[in-house]
């Protein structure tokens, strides 16, 4: 034991003698474990140092340098978000980051200014145990500018310079805006003064002169918009906001949309129809009608533009915005008068003639076109009372250079409860191209029929229900309705009360005569819009006879000796009540 304790004394000894040999400076052959220099050594942090007086580096470790030769170094360095600062051991032999150390010697960091090839840094080197963790700069460095004190000075001297400009920018635009607003509210107002409900339309709609058509504001007033045209549609989408979703159909769903101004934060209310991608077809053919700059009349809706939007993944076509609804809705909640019946009929058989027609009221030719699903959904309501016909997306152009089997392949289309008996029994006559107006014609009759169902000249108003209504379901089929109109031969019932009243005698044989199961003994949508307006004058007449308003209402409803037959009614029946002359032709 005594032997063992010796031993581990002597082997002590030797160890400390080694050790003590290694760590001696200059010893020959053991540079490499000389320790030489304690240096911080934290590469790159950020820093609240901003490069003046004296700073703390704030690095925590410490390290021994590897060789002998190297010295501490520290760099501090300023970009355009932070502040930054890197300690290491480097041989001032060598070059860093493109540089020379010369100051090596000294005792304290002395921080100096160096082009580097990563920009302008504050580099220090020097000898002693953790010297560069101080940094001196020598001269201040300047400090981040503070944006606001800086420019103080030279944004007061903008604004006051800029003071008399400004005036007459504000100026400017102040008469721009008041000019625009009074010669919006001027053609208002002189529309407001000519208009009268009673009066008598024109049966030929807008001339060729008319080339700005009538949309209608938020505010209820009508305005021509210029905004849409004035962009240029194929290179940026107009600046339009959704507001409220006010309509779906099978292919696209209607918004309600404000249209900003290009000044101030004036919006005009339109309407926008979005179709998803999946339903180009639809989008594209009524694009395509929309397009044609002849369509335009005051009882078709108003077209703004159409746009493909890639972002969205959708089109959409933008029109006027019409804030009674279609008459579908309208008619469901309103009963109108006799007077409004007129207006509404007149306005519808007007935009469908124009649709129908040849010809311009000017004489120029134009390419007839068919709606194929008339129904009071696709009828818009105006804030005058009229109406006007939308939603081409299965519009036809009857262009004479169709052939027979691209007429064929149109195929089988509309609402199953307002087509017409040929279209449910699929026997077009697609050599005339006169037939496909005739199936325009029988929707239009049950449209027709709708509106006079909820007129409170018949007596007993019930609440709305569509053509047919409770004879078939709510969606019916073709099929259901081949049973109905076809085998049966049904149509909507016109009770004997409805005949009492000396207009709705017309207007009911009207109705009857253009759903006619003949396509041929149909009227055209021209004479019919002539009927109604020949109808108004002798009513006007009749009316303008009476002493008093008792007296009037009294006349109107006295009973007529007017046989209607249960199977079909001619106009030569009711020739005592008013005398027209309808042509089949339909001549604008």
């Amino acid at each position: 034991m005594k032997a063992r304790r010796c031993s581990l004394t002597f082997r002590g000894v030797l160890s400390a003698f080694l050790i003590s040999v290694l760590l001696e400076p200059g010893a020959a052959g053991l540079d490499v474990f000389q320790l030489h220099e304690l240096c911080k050594f934290c590469d790159v942090e950020p820093t609240s140092c901003n490069g003046t007086g004296i700073c703390k580096t704030d690095c925590s470790i410490s390290s021994i340098c590897e060789k002998p030769t190297e010295v501490c170094v520290s760099i501090w360095r300023r970009n355009e978000t932070n502040l930054s600062i890197e300690t290491l051991c480097h041989n001032p032999a060598e070059p860093l980051y493109g540089i020379t150390l010369d100051d090596y010697n000294s005792t304290t960091c002395v921080m100096k200014e160096k082009n580097t090839t990563t920009g302008l840094a504050h580099f220090c080197s020097c000898k002693g145990a953790e010297c560069n963790e101080e940094l001196i700069f020598s001269q201040t460095v300047d400090p981040t500018p503070d944006p606001l004190e800086s420019n103080d000075s030279l944004m007061s001297v903008v604004l006051v310079s800029m003071l008399p400009l400004l005036v007459m920018v504000i100026a400017f635009f102040g008469m721009f805006y008041w000019c625009r607003i009074h010669r919006q509210r001027r053609p208002n107002r002189q529309w407001e003064s000519s208009f009268n409900f009673k009066r008598k339309p024109i049966a030929g709609g807008l001339d060729c002169s008319d080339a700005c058509a009538i949309m209608t504001d938020d505010d209820k007033s009508d305005s021509s918009s210029t905004h849409a045209n004035s962009l240029n549609h194929n290179t940026e989408p107009l600046p339009i906001e959704l507001d409220l979703l006010v309509g779906k159909g099978r292919f696209a769903q209607v918004y309600k949309a404000k249209l900003k101004q290009t000044t101030w934060n004036q919006f005009e209310t339109v309407a926008v129809k979005i179709f998803p991608y999946e339903e180009y077809a639809s989008w594209k053919n009524e694009k395509d009608i929309f397009s044609n700059t002849d369509l335009r009349h005051e009882n078709i809706l108003h077209f703004l533009t159409a746009e493909e939007r890639k972002v969205e993944k959708q089109y959409w076509l933008i029109t006027a915005f019409h804030p009674r609804g279609n008459l579908q809705e309208y008619l469901t909640h309103h009963v109108i008068s006799w007077q409004e019946l007129q207006v509404l009929s007149s306005s519808l058989a007007r935009g469908v003639a124009h649709l129908h027609s040849d010809r311009l009221p000017c004489g120029r030719p134009k390419v007839p076109i068919v709606h194929r699903d008339l129904k009071s959904s696709n009828i818009l309501v105006k804030n005058d009372g009229t109406c006007c016909v939308c939603d081409f997306g299965l519009g036809l152009c009857l262009d004479s250079s169709l052939s027979v089997d691209d007429l064929a392949n149109s195929g089988q289309v509309g609402t199953a409860r307002y087509m017409a008996p040929e279209v449910l029994e699929a026997r077009l006559n697609l050599e005339n191209i006169e037939s496909f107006k005739q199936t325009d014609i029988y929707s239009m009759a049950l449209v027709l029929w709708e509106m006079t169902s909820r007129c409170e000249a018949i007596g007993e108003v019930k609440d709305y229900e569509p053509a047919y209504g409770s004879k078939v379901r709510e969606h019916p089929c073709v099929e259901s309705m081949k049973d109905n109109v076809l085998r049966d031969r049904g149509r909507p019932e016109i009770p004997d009360s409805w005949l009492r009243h000396q207009g709705m005698a017309v207007m009911c044989a009207t109705i009857k005569e253009c759903w006619d199961h003949d396509p041929e003994a149909r009227l055209t949508a021209h004479c019919i819009a002539e009927r109604i307006s020949e109808l108004e004058d002798e009513m006007g007449k009749l009316s303008s006879r009476s002493s008093s308003a008792e007296k009037i209402v009294e006349e109107l409803k006295i009973p007529i000796e007017v046989e209607i037959p249960e199977e079909e009614v001619k106009i030569t029946e009711i020739q005592n009540i008013i005398a027209v002359d309808c042509s089949i032709s339909d001549k604008m």
